[in-house]
Order: C-alpha cells, then structure tokens, then sequence
C-alpha cells in the first residue's frame, strides 16, 4: 500500500523544493520561526500565490536555511505546539476562511528535524486569516488588497480551477499508479477490453483524464481519477473526508445509531456496492394495486440512485473536513451534499442542473450511474407518486443541499404542508410532461376518490393560497375543466 506521510516520498518531496530558485512564491524556509500568527498569515499567502501559479500544493519548511537551502534543522515541532489552550493546527483552521486543508509533517534529515506544512491551494476564493487576505510578492508576504491586480488574477484563475483536474498525488511509478486504482472496474463500466501492457492501461486512462504525465517524470493521479477509481480514498489525504457516509438511526431521531457505513472506494467503482448496502437496511411498503396488494422496497430504487448520484456529482468539493451523507430514519432518509445549490431547489424539477463538476458528471453519465441531464428530479417525483409516497422535500442552508424522501404514509395523516408540497410538485411534474393539473389529475396522484372531489378542491384552493400554484384556463373554460400550472410557468 503506497502511503503519502511514508518517509521516501517526504524526502523526495523535500529534495524538489530545495532545488527550487531562491524567490519562490508558493514555498516558503524558515529557521526557528514560530510565532502562530505570521504562520497563519504565511498560509492565507501561499495557498493564494499557488492558485496564481497553477500549482497543486504551497508548502513551508522549518530547518532548510532560505538562501541556500541547506537543511539547518528546527526545534519546531508544530503539532506539540499551540496558541494559548488551543492546538496550534485547530487554532489556524478556526481562522482561515475559507478552511482550506493542510498537512503536517515532522521528520528527520541526517540527524536534523524538518517540519513541513503542506497547504492546499486556494479554490474558488481568497483564502483570508482573520479576514485579511494575504500573497505573495516574490519572497514577501503583503495584503491582497494593496495589489488589486494581483487580485483581479486571482479570481481569474478561480473562474478555470476545475476540481476534477486537480491533483490528488503525483511522483508516482506507474505500478503505484495502477495499486491506488481500481482500474479493472473502470474498463468493465465503459465497457472496452483491458489492455494487456501497463503502458497501455495508463494511456488509456490519461485520454480519459484519469491520470497525467508529470513534468518532473512519474505520473500523477488526478483528481477525477482518484474520486472515481480510488482502491481506498483515505490513501488520498485531501479526499478522505469525501467517502459517502450512510448512518442507521433507531427511531426517527439521531439519538441511538444502528449501525453505519463509510464507503472507501472511488463513487464509480463502489456506487453499485453502497446502492445494494442501501437497499439491505431500507424497509418495505405494502402498495395497494387495481385487483390486489404487493409488497415493494419503501423507497424507489430508481429515486435512491438518482438522489444518491446528485449528491455525488453537484457536491462542492472545494468545502474541506464534509462529503456527502445518508441518513436512514424511521420515516425518512435525508441525503446531504457540501455546498448549496446553484439552482433555486423549487426549481429542481423544471432548470437542468447546474454543475460544479461537469467531467465528474459527464462520466458518471457515460456509464450509466445517472440519468441524462435535467431528466433526475422529474423521475425522482414520478417515483414517489408511483409508489404512494408523500413528495420529497429539497431544502438549502449552512452551505449544504438535502434532499428528502419520506417514508409512506396514509393521506389523512399528511400535514398541510405535506400536501401543499405535493400538490406543487405534482403541477411541475405535469407542466414539463406538457400537461396540466386538475382536479382529476391530483386525485389520482394522492389516491382520492371520485366522490371526493371536494377534498382535491380544497387542497388546490390552499396551494394557490400559498402562491406555488396558479389557473391556467382560458377565458370561458367551466370551472369543472379548471386547469393549473406552478406558479413559475
């Protein structure tokens, strides 16, 4: 197993920084230079000057002399080291905003100690320390805002950074390369024969974007390739915290768990084992059919891959320490994804969905995971109509997207929110088959009797009420024939 924290990679990774040039702006040397505000300050200025210079990482070194680069030793030792009562790691991350990943070695070189951060590069913002954000200018530290075009550079290069073309490791052997990917499971899905030469399987991979040449000799694995194809994505620091979490609560709060599961494979090679691990501990619905009754999974399948597979491709990969997560309740499963939606969530149903990582997207089209774009959320309501569910909830907030499928339950028991929220999504689901809703239509889709006409009345007058739906008839049409579209239409 190829770890990132094994000694041979940490001196080599150290033999490349110290040939670099003297005036370096995304490495920074330091002596015995411990003081942990400058260091926080160093952070926001290197992870921003490595966004500038396209590099994955910014690094800072303790006990390599800044001018010659000779390894001098340090009596540095960052994580016995802390800011008050405070751990000196935890006391940064609580003021870094954006808060970026950064890793920690200590370690030593002929005799001496070398301490070495490790940062990520800036993503989609500045990275501020107690929100100032700092670069670098050559080998000095300075306030972004005192070099506004310095600045204008850095949000350019946020607007073409994609995470998918990141890199997850690189200074690989191409036999380390083909141990951390499970490659066998990318040619079964796209369905083309494994080459029979190693130089052919990595080719293969590199025209799919799976991994890249390294400038400096070896392979580097990127990102796309890694959260895809990972054997274990702990072996990838910065996409440990990625894996999808699904929890079992007893009851339908979260105080007692059950059981849970952390998937470690990459999300192409280890979707169909998390959809079966999810389908083992979902309960089961009785369906009342036209001549008789059919036990069938509580949830659709077809719903729970589309949801699944969302929280999967519109998640912000960028949001550091959270991933996606399921939670199985007694009346429900919630699947949450890092990062609020680009698209208003009462328009899920109608927008195609606006993607923050469309190669990961596009892939996961290509094998079939997902469905085609814009068609997910229409299938996902259909489903729950089909199977007599309440409708689903999509909600947004503390930069995260949740979407929730509801265990069944009889209609009287429906709250009137409940109600209201079908019916909406019953006038969406209608409009963008080129439909309408009607009475008829929504007495159907809620199980309703044709002598209660009255009951569907009621709830369409409490919708319209509530301004997600409106009339549609043209002037003159009867009442009887009264027509609705969502209020967006």
């Amino acid at each position: 197993m190829v770890t990132f924290d094994n000694p041979e990679y940490v001196r080599g990774l150290l033999n490349e920084l110290c040939v670099l040039p003297h005036e370096t702006e995304w490495v920074e040397f330091k002596h015995n230079n411990t003081d942990p505000e400058s260091i926080g300050e160093y952070i926001s200025a290197l992870a921003n000057s490595a966004a500038l210079q396209g590099k994955s990482n910014a690094y800072i070194v303790w006990g390599i002399a800044d001018q010659s680069h000779e390894v001098i030793g340090t009596v540095f030792r960052p994580t016995d080291s802390g800011k008050g009562n405070e751990n000196l790691e935890n006391w940064l991350l609580r003021l870094l905003n954006p808060k970026i990943h950064f890793h920690i070695y200590e370690f030593d070189v002929d005799g001496k100690h070398i301490s070495m951060f490790e940062i990520t590069r800036a993503a989609y913002q500045p990275v501020q320390f107690k929100g100032v954000e700092y670069i670098r200018i050559g080998s000095y530290k300075k306030k972004l805002k005192d070099y506004p075009e310095k600045e204008r550079e850095l949000w350019r290069a946020f607007d073409v950074a994609q995470f998918e073309q990141q890199t997850a490791a690189e200074r690989l052997d191409a036999v380390e390369v083909l141990k951390l990917l499970d490659y066998p499971t990318f040619f079964k899905l796209l369905d083309i024969p494994l080459p029979e030469t190693r130089d052919g399987i990595l080719q293969r991979l590199s025209d799919d974007h799976m991994v890249e040449i390294c400038q400096s000799g070896g392979w580097k694995i990127l990102n796309l390739g890694a959260i895809l194809f990972a054997n274990n994505l702990s072996e990838f620091r910065h996409l440990a915290r990625k894996a999808v979490r699904v929890i079992e609560y007893d009851g339908e709060g979260r105080v007692k768990t059950n059981r849970e599961y952390e998937g470690h494979k990459g999300y192409a090679s280890g979707f169909e084992g998390l959809i079966g691990f999810l389908k083992g501990i979902l309960p089961e619905n009785e369906v009342i059919g036209e001549a008789f009754r059919k036990t069938v999974p509580m949830y659709p399948e077809l719903a729970i891959r589309e949801l699944v597979a969302n929280v999967i491709i519109h998640q912000d990969f960028f949001m550091s320490g959270t991933g996606p997560m399921i939670e199985v309740f007694d009346d429900r499963l919630e699947i949450t994804n890092p990062g609020e939606p680009l698209v208003d969530t009462q328009r899920f149903l109608d927008t195609p969905p606006q993607s923050r990582n469309e190669a990961l997207a596009s892939f996961l089209r290509r094998i079939g995971i997902c469905e085609e774009r814009g068609s997910g959320i229409d299938k996902v309501v259909f489903q729950t109509e089909l199977y007599q569910l309440p409708a689903p909830l999509f909600e947004a907030g503390g930069k995260h997207t949740k979407a929730i499928l509801f265990a069944h339950k009889p209609f009287v028991e429906m709250s009137k929110d409940d109600r209201i929220r079908a019916c909406y999504l019953h006038s969406c689901l209608q409009y963008v088959q080129r439909k309408y809703m009607t009475n008829s239509t929504l007495r159907q889709r809620f199980g309703i009797s044709d002598e209660n006409r009255a009951q569907a009345s009621r709830i369409i007058k409490v919708a319209v009420q509530a301004g997600v739906i409106r009339q549609n008839n043209p002037d003159g049409e009867s009442r009887k024939d009264t027509k609705y579209v969502p209020f967006w239409a």
